[in-house]
């Protein structure tokens, strides 16, 4: 018999790290509960719990957790109690007999009455009572339930991670669609343009002149369009679109792809970095910096995706 929740199906969707699972269930004379508590990993780490004489248990449950778990450390305990059976009585009856035997071969006077069977039992080491011995059979037959138990354990850590992560897909579809949106600002910031830059450069220059000397536009012109050149971020915003672009194909796949999407988020922030370095323009500049914050919010959410 094994206790279990109401059924939880969860649609095709990223998954946390994070979970925890109870299931409880009995074959007399044994009661036993797994719980199953996983948590944030690089890779994948199981870390199995056994009790006394259940470890012919791991070959096939280590396994099983594996199958369904990609990352994340994993705590897995059983636990298992016996319940109280009615002892097993003992009677040595070749002590008894040797006893009656020698009791009838024992003179006796007025004083001595004859013995009584209750009084023979009470002599130590006639009677013995124990506990029902445990047998392989029982063991077996309950660790087979155990693992029953397991897999339904499993279950619903896995649904809770689906649960979990089907908020943090939300999270994090809302982060890379802010990086699109300002990704696009900057595509579209004025600044950017030659003219623009033109325009700085000459008053950067008409500040730095003498008084009333000519400057000559011609060399104007080329000192901009150099200027301009160094600070293009023209690959950086196309970089940039590329990796939004491969982000949402990954969050739809509903596959474990968290160590891809940490790899990408590194690449976001190595991109709004170089256009924060290369920018001379303060709201281009200022872009570049919304982006960095969007950017390590959703490198923190991503180490929660399995």
């Amino acid at each position: 018999m094994i206790l279990l929740p109401p059924a939880f199906k969860s649609p095709m969707t990223l998954k946390s790290m994070t979970g925890f699972a109870r299931t409880a269930g009995a074959l007399p004379p044994y009661r036993w509960v797994w719980e199953i508590k996983a948590v944030n990993a690089k890779g994948l780490d199981l870390r199995l719990r056994l009790p006394p004489g259940m470890d012919f248990l791991e070959p096939e449950a280590r396994p099983r957790i594996a199958a369904r778990i990609s990352r994340g450390t994993c705590y897995a305990t059983l636990s298992m109690q016996r319940e109280a059976t009615a002892p097993e009585v003992r009677i040595n009856h070749d002590a008894l007999r040797a006893l009656s035997s020698a009791l009838a071969a024992t003179p006796r006077d007025a004083l001595i009455g004859p013995a009584t069977l209750d009084g023979l039992l009470a002599v130590r080491g006639i009677v013995e009572i124990v506990d029902a011995p445990e047998t392989e059979e029982l063991l077996t037959a309950a660790g087979k339930a155990a693992l029953a138990g397991l897999d339904a354990a499993i279950d619903m850590l896995v649904a809770a991670r689906a649960t979990e992560g089907a908020a943090l897909h939300q999270i994090l579809s809302t982060r890379i669609d802010a990086v699109a949106r300002l990704t696009q600002a900057a595509e579209d910031n004025p600044g950017r343009k030659p003219e623009a830059v033109m325009a700085r450069l000459a008053q950067s220059v008409a500040a730095l002149s003498e008084a009333g000397r000519q400057l000559d536009p011609a060399r104007l012109h080329q000192e901009a369009l150099l200027m301009a050149a160094k600070a293009d971020v023209r690959e950086e915003l196309d970089r940039l679109k590329t990796h939004v672009a491969s982000a949402r194909e990954l969050l739809a796949t509903g596959q474990p792809v968290g160590r891809r999407l940490d790899f990408l988020a590194q690449e976001f922030g190595r991109e709004a970095n170089t256009l924060c370095s290369k920018s001379n323009d303060a709201a281009l500049t200022a872009i570049g910096m919304d982006l960095r914050v969007e950017i390590e919010q959703f490198r923190e959410q991503v180490q929660n995706i399995e």
